[in-house]
């Protein structure tokens, strides 16, 4: 699995509109695109961390590059102070209890 860890702040009171796009656009478990986590953290300061994986790189590269993606890339952004830290990487261990 290939996925991205991004950091980011979000605009005050976005909150609510961060779990309604996350609800509602993205990417299609046709796209090789598996699972997301949007992490609130403790800081109080509207910081977020979000986790997405993918089938593997080759889809995650497709989707990244998609009109679509873009387009959601941009409603995302809209709801967010600055472009957010991102950082890729092969997933090498998952687990669920």
């Amino acid at each position: 699995m290939y996925g991205t860890v991004a950091r980011f702040t979000a605009r005050p009171g976005s909150d609510a509109a961060l779990q309604q796009l996350g609800r509602e656009e993205g990417p299609s478990a046709s796209s090789g695109y598996r699972f997301h986590h949007i992490y609130r953290l403790d800081s109080g300061k509207d910081e977020y961390i979000l986790v997405a994986g993918f089938e593997n790189k080759e889809s995650y590269v497709a989707n990244a590059n998609s009109p679509e993606q873009n387009a959601f890339y941009e409603r995302f952004r809209a709801l967010l102070v600055s472009d957010p830290e991102w950082m890729d990487g092969e997933i090498i261990d998952s687990g669920m209890a």
